[in-house]
């Protein structure tokens, strides 16, 4: 299921984590050359995707939303 994306944290790896409007979390690496995402490395480039919408599995499997960090 197709999720927006309403805000992102740090994960204790020091990862950034996206915060889906559906309460379920998900990490959105830059891990080149598997991953490409460069628009995480700096903060115009996540608020830039603010509203992007990702496939959420944990909505596909009716998983409960994710505890607060």
């Amino acid at each position: 299921m197709r999720q927006p994306i309403a805000g992102y944290h740090r994960d204790l790896e020091d990862h950034w984590v996206a915060e889906l409007a559906c309460g379920h979390n998900q990490h959105v690496r830059h891990d080149p050359p598997w991953v490409q995402r460069p628009w995480v490395t700096h903060a115009a480039g996540r608020e830039s995707m603010l509203g992007f919408e990702l496939d959420c599995k944990k909505c596909d499997r009716g998983e409960p939303v994710d505890q607060p960090v």
